[in-house]
């Protein structure tokens, strides 16, 4: 009785602090991450001993927790366990205790600042809804607690160690919506893979048309004649009261050239939690062909940001990173240009009439943004009130739907062409956004990005694009972090290995040949790069286990998508 007193005096305290002022989320964490061991060893376990579910017409099934940390930690199935067991083969069981037994190595601070964050409390809820308490309520403050809880226990953040920690007798598993929502994966995954499949004969029929000997011409994965110097810069938005750290990587004239002829700027904006660092690799290969490249830090979305925030010391970012990162690139283009006329290091040396972009993820809406896409507020009311998507990416695109509805003009005109990496871009622009970029376009997809999907986020979109220039670059069995540079020790989000995705060098060797030819075509008007933008070069650069197709248009894939 005592036990289950505790239990509930925890669950009211849950409750109270369910919804606690933004502005005192970062003290709160601080003060929760000390206090929560104490309170795991103080409190006698109050774990979930069984699950349950319902399933028509046979009724109620129960499975009890112990048997599945008997399989866990010792791989035996009991005989609670064997009815369920006998369901699936050796494969799927040796998957499932590999799920059971896996431990996220994240601290209870982070969790307690992920599940209180507006994202971290919609996926809690969407899981409450799939592991409801007994009484079969939203799970959703039990799981926050027991989330927490399992983090701080000296055996850490396990799927056993949550259900041991949940604070109900009894876990509903709410079976029919699970077996709904894995039958819409499925589907999805089935459209997924029939659209690569069509992309790959699109991309056939588009090699043939085009008859050249690569082998002939300059190998574009190899490093530019150019030497470069990087400069960082320390600009500060006084009118946004924002402070930008900015790479420049800089080509020196060759020898013997005295009056050097401005070049062709390209700007670089990253990804949440990541930095200016994280594109370094493609920066560098990008200056040693001529481009200045100034890689940019976005204040509030980066890994420092991040890093601050999961420790307890900073506010989640806010819904105006949207409106923010791209107003932070035309502070950047406008002190480049300044700093051309007026700094000896690099009077006369930028062209800031023929500049280029280049983002990842969230800094993919930001170049699609300043390309000329307008925010869709009435697309994002539609999409997420509510948002039952299973596209990941719309935790962060809904958050626009925080921002006053109005036009907040983030085009810039200086930009001539830009590259969109795993962009976010469905809800947020829409069709009717995309379709006022009017100049050269490339997204870039991953087949196995489960964070911007590649059928919502690239694929779909490439078709509402209305640019004269625009390419769909498909890489098979890349992910969401292919692109990135993983080297670097660097990562702030608890990324499992998997999710990485297979032998990132080889991505990252195509972000480096085809932002080379996209740019020296569309940026600085080098016709002859031109065929390097074809499906037939892609092909005879593609090597497994990430090959590469790249089309310009949609023949077989364009049925499929009009497919209801």
């Amino acid at each position: 009785m005592k036990l289950l007193t505790q239990a509930k005096f925890i669950h009211k305290q849950q409750k109270i602090i369910a919804n606690p002022d933004r502005k005192l989320l970062a003290k709160f964490g601080v003060v929760l991450g000390g206090m929560v061991s104490a309170i795991a060893s103080a409190i006698p376990a109050c774990g979930a001993e069984r699950i349950s579910f319902y399933y028509a017409p046979f009724g109620q099934f129960d499975l009890p927790v112990n048997s599945l940390e008997t399989f866990a930690k010792k791989g035996k199935i009991d005989s609670d366990f064997a009815y369920y067991a006998k369901f699936a083969n050796s494969e799927e069981l040796a998957s499932l205790r590999d799920l059971l037994q896996r431990r996220f190595d994240v601290t209870p601070t982070l969790v307690s600042q992920f599940t209180y964050s507006p994202v971290g409390e919609t996926v809690m809820k969407r899981l409450g809804n799939d592991f409801q308490t007994g009484s079969q309520q939203n799970g959703f403050y039990a799981l926050r607690s027991a989330f927490i809880l399992a983090a701080a226990d000296s055996d850490g953040l396990t799927l056993v160690n949550v259900l041991r920690k949940y604070p109900s007798h009894t876990i509903w598993f709410n079976l029919p919506r699970v077996r709904g929502i894995v039958s819409n994966l499925s589907e999805i995954l089935k459209q997924r893979d029939s659209l690569i499949a069509a992309i790959q004969q699109d991309a056939i029929a588009e090699a043939s048309q085009t008859l050249i000997d690569f082998s002939q011409r300059s190998d574009l994965r190899k490093g530019g004649s150019f030497n470069w110097q990087k400069e960082t810069l320390n600009l500060n938005d006084q009118s946004r009261n924002r402070q930008l750290l900015v790479d420049l990587y800089l080509p020196q004239p060759k020898n013997g050239d005295v009056n050097p002829t401005p070049i062709p700027v390209i700007v670089i904006s990253h990804g949440i939690a990541s930095d200016r660092q994280s594109f370094a690799y493609l920066a560098e290969h990008l200056a040693s062909y001529g481009f200045a490249v100034a890689a940019i830090e976005h204040p509030d979305t980066n890994a420092k940001k991040y890093q601050d925030y999961f420790s307890g010391l900073a506010t989640p970012p806010s819904a105006m990173a949207a409106i923010d990162r791209p107003l932070d690139v035309k502070f950047l283009l406008d002190e480049l240009q300044r700093l051309s006329q007026s700094d000896s290091r690099f009077r006369g040396r930028l062209n800031l009439d023929r500049v280029g972009a280049i983002g990842q993820s969230l800094g993919g809406y930001t170049v699609l943004a300043l390309a000329g896409a307008a925010i869709n507020f009435q697309q994002v009311y539609k999409d997420c009130n509510p948002n039952n998507s299973l596209n990941l990416s719309l935790l962060i695109q809904c958050r626009v739907d925080e921002l006053a509805p109005k036009d907040y003009l983030l085009k810039d005109d200086r930009i001539k062409a830009v590259i969109a990496m795993n962009p976010l871009d469905s809800t947020v622009f829409g069709q009717s956004g995309l379709e006022q970029i009017k100049i050269p376009v490339m997204l870039v997809s991953g087949s196995d990005d489960i964070f911007a999907p590649a059928v919502p986020e690239q694929i779909r979109p490439f078709s509402w694009l209305t640019a004269s220039d625009k390419y769909l670059v498909l890489m098979d069995k890349a992910t969401h972090f292919s692109l990135l540079k993983t080297d670097s020790g660097r990562g702030v989000l608890p990324v499992p290995p998997e999710f990485i995705g297979p032998n990132p060098a080889i991505a990252h060797s195509y972000a480096k040949v085809l932002s080379v030819a996209f740019f020296e075509t569309h940026i600085a008007n080098q016709p002859d790069y031109r065929f390097y933008l074809s499906a037939s070069y892609a092909k005879s650069i593609s090597q497994s286990p990430i090959n590469l197709e790249l089309v310009r248009s949609f023949a077989s894939t364009n049925a499929l998508l009009n497919k209801k």
